[in-house]
């Protein structure tokens, strides 16, 4: 396994409220981990609720005794969520906080996925997938027919997002679960990219830079190019750089 990462604050952010981890390694019961968090709200809330999340759960997965991956995952994110709930209640800067979380672990050739919000993972060979669905306002429209990906693209509500971690007393977590095969790199991002580049030039970008330090650093400067203006944050896996064990 070969990855590289990189979070950038962009051209128009005054801070940055992404936060990402990643470790080819294994924490606690999973092979490997990889997140990145989007955080939303005012002054240094989304910063704060992005950071606390994902070391929270890096926490909760090494102290778990579970080792299905979706349950594992869930459990760290419901304790998560409850634990944001309870510090937006006891602290009035933190009120109306909240964050993306897409996350990755990979075990012999086997994807898992758990994501809320709109942080995107993709799978990108000849073509470019997302595995993951956005939970943002416009992506429901777009899934209801009220609108086509292109209008959804410049809508001006896009980035509304109707799932986040720490905002509801509820957490809902979309889980997906993907056969890898030779040749596929996994991606993941916040909407700092995929609002500056589209999919085709993301796909662009990575079958013309194979390696994935090189393909992220390429993305970010592109995302940069395009204006920038959002946090940048982007995770690169290539699982298939040493021998793969088949699940």
């Amino acid at each position: 396994m070969k990855t590289y990462s990189m979070t950038d604050i962009g051209k128009r952010r005054e801070m940055n409220q992404d936060y990402i981890y990643s470790s080819e390694t294994p924490v606690g019961n999973l092979a490997n981990l990889f997140i990145v968090a989007d955080g939303m709200g005012g002054h240094n809330a989304g910063d704060f609720a992005s950071r606390y999340t994902v070391e929270h759960v890096v926490s909760a997965v090494k102290e778990s005794g579970l080792t299905e991956p979706v349950s594992l995952l869930g459990e760290a994110l419901r304790k998560v969520n409850a634990e944001l709930l309870k510090l937006a209640e006891n602290s009035p800067q933190l009120k109306g906080m909240g964050t993306t979380f897409v996350a990755a672990t990979i075990a012999g050739d086997c994807l898992y996925v758990a994501n809320v919000g709109d942080s995107r993972l993709y799978v990108v060979n000849e073509g470019i997938i997302q595995v993951t669905k956005d939970h943002s306002l416009v992506q429901e429209m777009v899934r209801m027919g009220e609108m086509n990906q292109a209008q959804a693209r410049v809508h001006p509500d896009k980035n509304i997002i109707t799932r986040a971690v720490g905002a509801f007393r509820d957490i809902e977590t979309d889980f997906f679960e993907v056969s890898l095969r030779p040749g596929d790199r996994v991606l993941l991002c916040s909407d700092g990219l995929t609002n500056m580049l589209e999919d085709g030039e993301i796909l662009r970008i990575m079958t013309s830079q194979p390696d994935p330090a090189e393909s992220v650093k390429r993305l970010v400067e592109a995302a940069n190019q395009n204006g920038g203006k959002d946090n940048i944050s982007v995770i690169i896996i290539d699982p298939f750089s040493g021998e793969v064990r088949r699940c």
